[in-house]
């Protein structure tokens, strides 16, 4: 179970980043924000997000249009 939990469904590019960047400030470091998503382009997104953030993918996956990622702040 993830420390803390984004709903970012319907919305489009950027939100889902700029909202997740912002909720990624209230997990601490080693805790989880689990984030859920419809727009297709979030796939790269948060894998390019985390990758220039330094924060880590743990999960990505997909199922019937949503988009389900999960990522590890690294402090």
């Amino acid at each position: 179970m993830a420390d803390k939990m984004l709903d970012a469904k319907g919305l489009n590019c950027p939100l889902p980043i700029l909202r997740a960047k912002k909720t990624l400030k209230e997990v601490p470091a080693g805790g989880t924000l689990e984030i859920l998503a419809t727009d297709p382009g979030s796939v790269a997104d948060f894998a390019a997000f985390c990758r220039t953030t330094g924060n880590e993918l743990v999960e990505s996956s997909s199922d019937g249009g949503v988009y389900r990622f999960v990522i590890k702040h690294v402090a």
